[in-house]
């Protein structure tokens, strides 16, 4: 576009700059190619003299409205003029008859009123300011005068506007050819108001636009004779069906979809609609409404146009029900159905919006359900009926949602097309095209293959206009044209479309084949164009492609090219809709003949698009073309922000730059006589001075200044590219020479001048320092005399102050150190006694303490011994549980005994039945008894009273006068009598009263013996439950034993039975189990991967075997990133390790469990053995414990036996008959604090919503050995832990002998006794240190709980046998002083416990209860005088053997 020859220094240039694409500055130096400037924001940047412009200083502050006008012709000339209009709000901008609109983003409505297209009517082009308008005129005014055809192509990206400045054009067509309305609707209203039509069911919002228009639109306007409008076509190219089922955020689908569901509520309630959220064609992005935007007020303007444009209200309602059958066929799900592979309606809700489609489309609900999941396959014997399943299922739903949209927007724009009507006697059309623009984005699809595509052919047609044009140009100006060069994109074009071998024909060719992929696809196009310069093959890819466009690289994915363009409607559908009781629907479908349908042939949307443009590129050759490039200013969409970048962009992709580049590659500046003249004349004035035509004047310049290459037309002087710059630098040489003789003259004036002035001033200057400087030096004399003076009397009293203040603080130092030292002694003094009676406690305490610890030993070493006959026999039960004979028969005796036990249970039930109804038979005659008796003694006592109340009224009623009768001896007597019966009754009432009080004795001590056999029979029952896990434990570990030989015995005999031809299968692996932890002592062998079912043999052709090959090939990289990936630290997310989780979401993504063969188990065990080798780094053990159990977890819960594998007793009732299974046999029920939701959010519901999987063989071994590490791991840190500890016990078990003496030797030794007690607390926070390490450590790897609780348990249990041992060993340590030692250090551990909480430590304190016995036996006070049983009984229940207790009591 220009040459850098004459950019001198002070030339204001162009350079490219990556954030504004093109930056102004001026040259500071030049250094051979290279040159300095500096830019206008500031920088300093070294550029290449060919990557300059120049930049016209005397360009118009307003800019051009014809950038042909430009001086320079070039990139940033061209962007800085479209920015400096647009800042003035100038949006439209000429390049020769090219027209540049920028979008405003903001209404200008005076832009487009009526008085402003009365203006542009009749007036020539170029006489106003740029507009839409002026084009629309010239095109009309060119169809009158001419009688020819003519057509407006506008084009530009989404969001440039296209569609704004589409209806201006026909809204001023409308104008110029319009005539009065005769019948209510007039052809230019049908036509205005097609566009909402065509906008509600074709455009969308995107992201770079709110109302992108999804397909192409050609507009054809005819006019009659007299030059109005008599009729109107409208032609779409390649509708984007893909939206209707499948959106991205935060786009939205088609816009009647939301205007449907935003309609009056008697529609809704008609349709069954409601919010856009609820469906799924519209929910898979969040954005359902437009800012500004009322879908309600659009949905009755859509009505509005539907009746202008001539759809009848009952149409109408046919459209929109098909509409609301769309989003409801959408909502449809399916899952898997009784059969195999087959679907069926997912839940009730499905079944409503299927029930509610068929209503909505008029067809059988059953029908419907058939064609969305069933096909029909027709044979020359039978017609075969297959099933889909769900995945197929839904891509039919999704296909004939596609298929319905599609046919409705075809019927719209027919319907359009009758409705307005064509003339079939015009001989003059405009054609207005609205066409999308060139498309790159991060994904490129077939839409943007074939949008391109369009752009390409457009792009050569605007080529070969713009060439014309330039050649009219030289033509009327009688210039020599003919070395012009012209460069074609025809090469891309046959490409894409030359037949048979362009990208077209293959696609067209690879959905004809049936087996034919993407994959194969592309591989036809790499071999096909290899060497062709347009096409690349991108390095990381297999399927995608890119092509090389006028306007930049193109990356496309081939993956969705074939379904995309394949054109056909499924038969079943076809059918289905064809038979629909709605004649509207019906006829979206028509039926076809079958000779029709034998005899069609392919049809795809790339050829019958391909066969649109072809036609589409007729008609504008047989017009008259006018272009307008509509830009976009900003991805923001807001106004008054002009990015550059972007813009070049879409001037680039306009092919404005393009039009430019051939304009340069002529004679791109042109200039009048007079303007030439006027700006170059002070190059040679002495021409200009003659009297000369203006035309030879410009030619002697031109000659003068040695230029060649130039024309000189007849008004105008054409220069070559970069001639313009060099005049304008001998200008600039010219002017910048004139200017230095004059600025030369003044500056030696203007310093002639100055320095008379300053050697003036200078001498009067100098006196009068000359005088300051005597009088400044007089004052200082005096001020020095005076200074020496004060100084003197000031030291001498400064020197006495000094001394008084030093004798007053050496008094009070000396009398503050004397107190001071007084002070001290008595502290001493103080201190001394007071050490002195603590050394006597702590003696006594340490004597003590040793006691203790002598009696606590021997109580460990009686816990040891017995531990050591423990682990025998528990050596030998394991050796004989090996052994299925021994389990059988350990089997039938446990079922023996616990038959025994529940015998003897039953029979203390009805024992314990039988005693409490004696007990209450007796307690009630008792009580009846008690009764009577009471009965008794009160009537007793009534009697008693009675005869005393007689008595006392008998002796009342007597004579004074006393006389000896017989009747008072009677009475007499009977009082006797009576005394003695109450005696009589008083004695049997205490000897009731006797057997009422041994009758509640008997009562209570019965309920004694009572609660002692409920006693007896809990632990009876405990001890039935017990053997009853004990039986279902070795049940478990028989069935597990079974099915693994079983298995083993299958596969041996597929093994044999293999052909020496097939190739060889998985290898086998040498698994064997240890004598006492059954880990894995076998290195597994790498395996081949056998994913495929089928056997690959030796003599198949080598074309067949590449595509199985490169399966293979992708699973072992997919296998070697897995290995790589958990060979790695990658830590947890949520409490939850990530490498198991991704082993196992790889493992069921690859479908590994259920394959016969492969190597995948074996390389993750081999990789978690490599990980544990170190055995003395917990940290990374209790990383892979954390992640082998979770993994363990995962696969009990989702891996079921399969073939011989479940040929075995369904009687599993643990996950495994190891030592580490019985511990975890709460795997299956997610032990507490287990959390095994995935990282990804993949398993919200946890282990519970696990599906269960067919496991083969290579899949149980996995399960098998994966159980040998968790063990393996969980013995090596439990040995790591007890090796850290173990030094310490042996030194916590004894106190220092130093601390015994001291407790005979006195005070002397105080200060060593303190220091060995040190000493051993430090022992004990050791211990205590470690186990807490350990702790933090099991906790930061986040293993489970129940694991820690298990691993502290086991290590209690060792401190207690260690501690037991040493005690019964060492009969020194079992003193009181040794006793205390030891209860200090366990305190230390039961607080840990505590800190430690129940959820980590469990029950490990009470493993601890032995050595805690001891050391209470040997802490007891007064033990002499207690006898045997009552410390036996009393104080140590569990201590049974009698030797141990003497052990320690000795």
């Amino acid at each position: 576009m220009g040459t850098p020859v004459n950019i001198i220094v002070g030339s204001h240039v162009w350079v490219e700059d990556h954030s504004l694409a093109w930056v102004d500055g001026e040259v500071s130096k030049l250094n051979g190619e290279d040159a300095e400037i500096q830019t206008s924001n500031g920088k300093r940047v070294v550029a290449n003299l060919s990557r300059i412009y120049p930049k016209d200083m005397e360009a118009p502050a307003g800019g051009v409205d014809d950038m042909t006008k430009l001086s320079y012709l070039h990139e940033p000339g061209v962007l800085q003029n479209l920015k400096i209009r647009y800042e003035l709000n100038e949006i439209y901008t000429y390049t020769g008859n090219i027209l540049i609109a920028i979008n405003p983003f903001q209404r200008l409505p005076h832009l487009y009123d009526a008085h402003m297209m009365q203006q542009y009517k009749g007036a020539p082009f170029g006489e106003l300011s740029p507009h839409v308008f002026a084009v629309a005129d010239v095109a009309y005014r060119a169809m009158i005068n001419e009688g020819k055809s003519n057509s407006i192509l506008v084009s530009g990206e989404s969001g440039a506007g296209k569609t704004e400045t589409t209806k201006m054009l026909m809204r001023y067509l409308a104008f110029l050819g319009g005539r009065v309305a005769t019948e209510g609707r007039t052809v230019e209203q049908q036509v205005l108001e097609s566009n909402p039509v065509l906008e509600a069911f074709g455009n969308a919002k995107t992201v770079r636009n709110n109302n992108s228009s999804r397909f192409g639109k050609f507009v054809e306007i005819q006019f009659d004779k007299q030059g109005r409008i008599s009729g109107a076509a409208i032609r779409t190219y390649l509708l984007e069906r893909s939206r209707v089922c499948q959106i991205s955020d935060p786009e939205r689908n088609y816009h009647c979809f939301y205007l449907l569901c935003a309609a009056p509520q008697e529609e809704i309630e008609k349709y069954k609609l409601g919010n856009p959220k609820s469906f799924h064609y519209l929910n898979q992005s969040n954005c359902y409404e437009l800012v500004g935007v009322s879908d309600a007020h659009d949905y009755l303007a859509t009505r509005r146009a539907m009746d202008i444009v001539g759809i009848s209200g009952k149409e109408q309602d046919a459209i929109f029900r098909v509409v609301a059958a769309i989003l409801h066929l959408g909502n449809i799900e399916f899952t898997k159905g009784k059969e195999i592979d087959s679907s069926v309606p997912k839940d009730e809700k499905s079944k409503f919006h299927l029930n509610m489609t068929a209503e909505l489309l008029m067809c059988d609900p059953r029908a419907l359900e058939d064609a969305l999941c069933k096909r029909v396959m027709i044979t020359p014997e039978e017609v075969i009926k297959r099933s889909l399943d769900p995945l197929g299922a839904t891509v039919s739903r999704d296909g004939l949602a596609k298929t319905i949209y599609s046919r409705l927007f075809d019927w719209l724009v027919d319907k359009i097309n009758v409705s307005i009507g064509q003339d079939p006697n015009s001989k003059s059309l405009i054609g207005v095209l609205d066409i999308y623009g060139f498309e790159s984005f991060k994904a490129n699809s077939f839409e943007q293959f074939c949008i391109n595509f369009t752009n390409e052919k457009l792009q050569q047609h605007f080529n070969q206009h713009v060439f014309k044009m330039e050649q009219e140009e030289y033509t009327k100006e009688a210039i020599d044209w003919s070395y012009i060069e012209f460069v074609d994109n025809q090469d891309v074009l046959d490409l894409i479309e030359k037949k048979p071998g362009g990208i077209v024909a293959l696609l067209d060719e690879a959905c004809m084949f049936p087996k034919s992929t993407h994959e194969t696809f592309a591989n036809k196009l790499y071999q096909t164009f290899k060497n062709h310069k347009r096409f690349i093959k991108p390095k990381l890819s297999r399927t995608d492609f890119t092509i090389a466009h006028y306007a930049g690289e193109v990356l496309y994915q081939s993956d969705q090219f074939l379904d995309k363009n394949k054109d056909y409607v499924v038969p079943e559908h076809q059918d289905l809709l064809s038979a629909s009781k709605c004649s509207f629907v019906a006829g979206l479908f028509p039926l076809l003949p079958e000779e029709t349908t034998k005899s069609s042939k392919f049809s795809s949307i790339g050829s019958r698009f391909k066969l649109q443009l072809q036609q589409l590129m007729e008609t504008l050759s047989s017009t008259e073309p006018h272009y307008i490039r509509c830009v976009k200013p900003n991805n923001l969409l807001k106004p008054a922000i002009f990015e550059n970048v972007n813009i070049m962009q879409q001037l680039r992709c306009g092919g404005v730059l393009e039009a430019i580049r051939i304009s340069c590659a002529g004679y791109p500046t042109r200039r009048a006589f007079f303007e030439f003249i006027n700006r170059f004349g002070v190059l040679a004035p002495e021409i200009v001075e003659g009297n000369h035509d203006e035309k030879v004047i410009c030619g002697k310049i031109l000659e003068k200044k040695g230029l060649k290459g130039f024309q000189i037309g007849k008004t105008k002087v054409f220069l070559r590219a970069g001639q313009m710059a060099e005049l304008d630098a001998r200008r600039a040489e010219v002017l910048s020479n004139a200017a230095k003789t004059i600025q030369h003259r003044i500056r030696t004036h203007n310093a002639r001048k100055q320095f008379i002035a300053l050697r003036k001033a200078t001498i009067h200057v100098q006196s009068l320092w000359r005088g300051r400087l005597a009088c400044k030096f007089f004052e200082s004399m005096k001020r020095e005399a005076g200074a020496v003076k004060i100084q003197k009397n000031i030291r001498r009293y400064q020197a006495r102050k000094g001394y008084s203040k030093l004798r007053v603080s050496g008094l009070v130092l000396q009398t503050g150190l004397r107190a001071m030292a007084a002070r001290k002694e008595f502290r001493f003094r103080k201190q001394t006694k007071a050490a002195i009676i603590m050394q006597t406690r702590w003696r006594c305490h340490r004597a003590s303490s040793y006691y203790k610890k002598l009696k606590r030993a021997s109580i460990v070493s009686q816990c040891r011994w017995r531990g050591r006959i423990a682990r025998r026999e528990l050596r030998k039960l394991k050796m004989a549980a090996r052994e299925t004979g021994a389990l059988k028969e350990a089997k039938d005796k446990l079922e023996k005994h616990v038959e025994e036990l529940t015998w003897r249970l039953q029979l203390e039930k009805r024992l314990r039945t039988d005693l409490e109804e004696a007990k209450t038979q007796e307690i009630t005659k008792l009580q009846n008894s008690l009764q009577s008796m009471q009965i008794k003694i009160d009537e007793t006592s009534a009697l008693l009273v009675k005869e005393r109340e007689a008595a006392r009224k008998a002796i009342e009623e007597a004579p004074p006068v006393i006389k000896e009768k017989q009747v008072i001896v009677e009475d007499t007597k009977r009082i006797d009598s009576l005394t003695g019966e109450v005696e009589s009754l008083k004695a049997s009432l205490h000897l009731e009263e006797q057997r009422a009080d041994n009758s509640e004795r008997r009562y209570a001590e019965a309920q004694e013996s009572i609660e002692e056999k409920q006693k007896k029979l809990q632990e009876t029952e405990g001890k039935v439950h017990q053997l009853l896990e004990s039986l279902s434990r070795l049940e478990e570990k028989l069935t597990n034993l079974e099915s693994e030989n079983q298995v083993l015995r299958q596969q041996a005999v597929s093994v044999s039975m293999a052909p020496n031809k097939f190739l060889s299968g998985r290898s086998k692996s040498i698994v064997q189990r240890s004598a006492e932890g059954g880990h894995i002592v076998g290195d597994p062998k790498p395996a081949l991967d056998m994913h495929s079912h089928s056997i690959i043999q030796r003599d198949h052709p080598e074309v067949e075997e590449k595509p199985q090959k490169s399966l293979n090939e992708k699973q072992q990289e997919n296998q070697e990133l897995l290995i790589r990936c958990i060979a790695q630290h990658l830590g947890f997310a949520g409490n939850r390790p990530i490498a198991a989780c991704i082993i196992y979401k790889c493992l069921l993504q690859w479908r590994s469990f259920e394959v016969e063969r492969t190597s995948v188990f074996d390389r993750i065990i081999q990789t978690i053995g490599n990980a544990i080798e170190t055995q003395d780094n917990n940290d990374v053990l209790a990383y892979w414990l954390s992640n082998a159990s979770t993994l363990l977890l995962l696969l009990q819960r989702t891996l079921k036996a399969s073939g011989a594998a479940g040929m075995a007793p369904q009687r599993r009732r643990s996950s495994s008959a190891t030592l580490f299974g019985r511990m975890t046999q709460s795997f299956r029920g997610t032990p507490q604090g287990v959390n095994l939701s995935f990282v990804n959010g993949g398993l919200n519901g946890g282990v519970d919503t696990l599906r269960q999987v067919e496991a083969k063989y290579p899949a149980l071994l996995f399960k098998q050995q994966l159980t040998a590490y968790v063990e393996k791991i969980y013995g090596m840190i439990r040995d790591n832990l007890k090796k850290e500890i173990s030094p310490l016990l042996g030194l916590c078990i004894q106190a220092p002998r130093i601390s015994r003496a001291s407790l005979v030797k006195g005070s002397s030794r105080s200060l060593a006794n303190s220091a060995a007690q040190q000493a051993l607390i430090a022992h004990w926070q050791g211990i205590v240190k470690s186990l807490g390490n350990f702790l933090n450590t099991l906790k930061a790897n986040h293993v489970p709980p129940f694991l820690v609780r298990k691993v502290f348990t086991q290590i209690f249990s060792f401190i207690n046998v260690q501690l037991f041992n040493s005690l019964l060993l060492r009969r020194e340590c079992c003193s009181f002083s040794n006793g205390e030692y030891v209860k200090a250090g366990l305190a230390e551990l039961e607080h840990w416990c505590y800190k430690a909480t129940d959820e980590y430590a469990g029950s490990a304190w009470d493993e601890l209860k032995h050595i805690r016995q001891a050391i209470g036996f040997l802490v007891i006070h007064q033990k002499p005088k207690k006898t045997l049983d009552e410390i036996s009984h009393d104080l140590c229940p569990h201590t049974a053997a009698l030797s141990n207790q003497y052990n320690v009591l000795g």
